[in-house]
Parts: structure tokens; C-alpha cells; sequence
């Protein structure tokens, strides 16, 4: 299936690993000019290198490097018609373990601010030529909260509600907003929440952790010209693990 991605210009957020690096990976494949960020240099050229992607060192777990990624982005590659909007997790612990109500806005800034700050940036733009996709990165937790995750469960329901407020105010300008909510994946940082896959794949239908390259083509169908009426969702990418009916 031709999606239709030849010479579209992508932002990718932290993407030296993980599932932003298999994004950007889907995305170039499908013949997208792709700017990735990371925060470490030596680590995000190494990341670019082989798939030909652009290198941006950017923090995007602040409001101001959210921005200057997506403003750095636009210069290199001429502009912006795609973001994947993606951060690092806050620290794990409960409600009992989390008593600084400033973890929680350092949690907000890095997992709902950072996406809204990269959204105000690249999104006018998109609007201005009719024609532009935002995919966020959230999380499985959005549906069904994960325990010892409370920083993480707040900030991604929140911008949750945001991206779906933004959907719908830019529809009728050709751009589309949706979410991908990863279950299981096999991540560094999965392995270190878990402490290793095999107990945590245990209730998932499809019976395996998923693969970053999954999740990776998941991304680029909905940043595809045939995804063009799909807006506003929140799409769980998680092998049947959530058992909800919505």
C-alpha cells in the first residue's frame, strides 16, 4: 500500500530509541524527509545515521526545547507537515510515594506542555497549506491507569484531552490529530519498568511484547494520505491487552 508520504517533511521527538526512533524509521521508509531530537548529540547522530534522517539536539521535556525542536525542524527540512509528538516517561510511584505536588508539574510539562508547545509550532503551519497530521505518543495508561504510574497516568490523560479539543478545531483545514496509547513494547524503557518482558506479557492475547517496528507502521498509516478521515482518536497499540469495549 502506497501511503502517499514521498517528500513530506516529519518531526520526530526523542527518537534516538524506542518507539520514536521505530516512527521515524517507518516514516523514512516510506520516503518522508524525517528530523528526529534527542538530547545527547553523539547519541542522536548515531540514531540518524543510518536511515539518513536529520539529527536535532533538543529537550523536549521543557516547554522552550518542545518549541525550539519543531522551530529547528522546520528550517532544516523546509518546513513541517508532520509531527510525532513524543517524550520520555516521569519517574515511577503512587500516590503515597509521590507527596511534591511540583512532581506532578514537572510531569505535566514533560508528557502534556512539551506536546502542546510542539503542536502550537508546527500545527499553523500545516493549517496555512491545508494538509498536515499530528500523531502523539501517550499511553495504554490513558484507558486504564497503571499502578506505580501516577505522574505518568495524570499528564497523558491530559493531553489526551487536548489533542481531541485540537482535532476537532482543525479538521476542516486537512489536519489531522490522533494519539497512539503503546502497551507492552519491547523498549529500554519497558524493560527497566519491569524489570524484564516475561511477567509483563503474560495477559496479552496476541502473546508476545510488541515490536517497536509494529508500532512504528501503526504511526506511519495515520500520518498516510489514506488516513485523511481518521481524526481524533486515541488508539491503543497493545496486542488486546485492554479489554474495554471503547
Amino acid at each position: 500500500m502506497d501511503l502517499q508520504l514521498e517528500g513530506r517533511r516529519a518531526a520526530v521527538a526523542a527518537a534516538s530509541r524506542g518507539l520514536g526512533r521505530a516512527c521515524a524509521a517507518a516514516l523514512a521508509a516510506e520516503g518522508a524527509r524525517v528530523a528526529i531530537c534527542g538530547r545527547d548529540r553523539a547519541t542522536i547522530e548515531a540514531a540518524a545515521a543510518p536511515a539518513g534522517l536529520v539529527p536535532i539536539v533538543a529537550d523536549v521535556s521543557t516547554v522552550a526545547g518542545a518549541s525550539g525542536f519543531v522551530r529547528d525542524a522546520r528550517v532544516a527540512l523546509g518546513g513541517v507537515d508532520i509531527l510525532v509528538a513524543n517524550a520520555g516517561g516521569p519517574p515511577p510511584g503512587g500516590f503515597a510515594q509521590v507527596s511534591d505536588p511540583e512532581a506532578y508539574a514537572r510531569a505535566f510539562e514533560l508528557n502534556a506542555l512539551s506536546t502542546i508547545a510542539m503542536c502550537r509550532e508546527a500545527v499553523p503551519g500545516m493549517q496555512a497549506q491545508h494538509w498536515g497530521r499530528v500523531v502523539a505518543i501517550t499511553s495504554i495508561a490513558v484507558r486504564q491507569p497503571i499502578p506505580g504510574l501516577i505522574l505518568s497516568n495524570t499528564a497523558r490523560a491530559g493531553v489526551t484531552g487536548f489533542l481531541k479539543t485540537l482535532a476537532r478545531e482543525v479538521a476542516h483545514d486537512g489536519v489531522t490529530v490522533n494519539s497512539l496509547q503503546p502497551g507492552i513494547h519491547d523498549t529500554d524503557r519497558m524493560r527497566e519498568l519491569a524489570g524484564g518482558l516475561d511477567a509483563a506479557t503474560a495477559g496479552i492475547p496476541a502473546g508476545r511484547a510488541g515490536r517497536p517496528a509494529d508500532f512504528g507502521a501503526v504511526c506511519a498509516f495515520l500520518c498516510s494520505a489514506a488516513a485523511g478521515f481518521v481524526t481524533g482518536v486515541a488508539l491503543p497499540v497493545d496486542g488486546g491487552a485492554d479489554a474495554g469495549l471503547q
